[in-house]
């Protein structure tokens, strides 16, 4: 059986994976859910922290099993350096509503939109980029108790983050992937992966709801990943 290495995007916190990765352990799966920070007095760069976290986690799933590596939003570009980091073989590479990675290019860099990108420079203060409300996340995260346990967890993010290349080791994809794209409000930014994903013939499945619809329908979620996760591994 399949373990789910379950990675959040540096921009909030690993609650966005918490309901589905429940799901997940209830069907009988080993999960990780690693946690992602961002500190500016490691020397590192932001990338290399998040994947050697992951990395680590990876490390610590029964060496039997095969790692799915799943990646929401901008933590889709992450899963070849945590696939490289982990010095373990990913059994495939599965894309959530989730950017995807081209080597030496910045997530801003992937933006379909350069006015988009320019407005998320310019929401920075101090070279930090603002967290979301509960309020701004109304139409997204309808329920009140799952917005504020999901709010609680968000901290002003560097801008840098988002303007620091990431690179990608040659021969990637070295394992199937495929792309869960939801079709709701607030989650069009992704509209250009999903085609790419379509055109490299990817696995491939939509569901309608919001960026965050793991927090809305978690049941509907981890069906569609565990149906993604058979096919890729067929």
């Amino acid at each position: 059986m399949a373990a789910f290495v379950l990675v959040h995007s540096p921009l909030v916190g690993p609650f966005t994976w918490a309901l589905v990765a429940d799901e997940l352990r209830q069907r009988g799966y080993e999960i990780a859910v690693p946690e992602l920070s961002s500190s500016g007095k490691s020397g590192q760069p932001y990338w290399k922290q998040h994947a050697d976290a992951v990395a680590w986690a990876v490390k610590l799933l029964p060496s039997h099993h095969p790692i799915i590596l799943v990646g929401h939003s901008g933590a889709g570009l992450l899963l070849p350096a945590i696939r490289e980091a982990s010095g373990r073989p990913a059994s495939a590479y599965l894309f959530v509503d989730a950017g995807i990675p081209t080597n030496g290019k910045s997530r801003l860099d992937l933006f379909q939109d350069p006015t988009a990108a320019a407005n998320f420079r310019q929401a920075a203060i101090d070279g930090l980029l603002p967290v979301w409300t509960g309020e701004d996340l109304r139409e997204i995260i309808p329920n009140d108790k799952i917005s504020q346990r999901f709010v609680a967890e968000l901290r002003p993010l560097p801008l840098q983050v988002y303007e620091e290349p990431i690179p990608v080791f040659d021969g990637w994809p070295d394992a199937p992937c495929g792309y869960l794209r939801f079709t709701g409000t607030n989650s069009d930014a992704y509209e250009e992966p999903a085609r790419q994903a379509q055109r490299e013939g990817w696995a491939y499945a939509e569901l309608e709801g919001g960026h965050f619809h793991m927090l809305v329908d978690p049941q509907a979620v981890t069906e569609a990943i565990i149906k993604m996760a058979d096919a890729s591994l067929a």
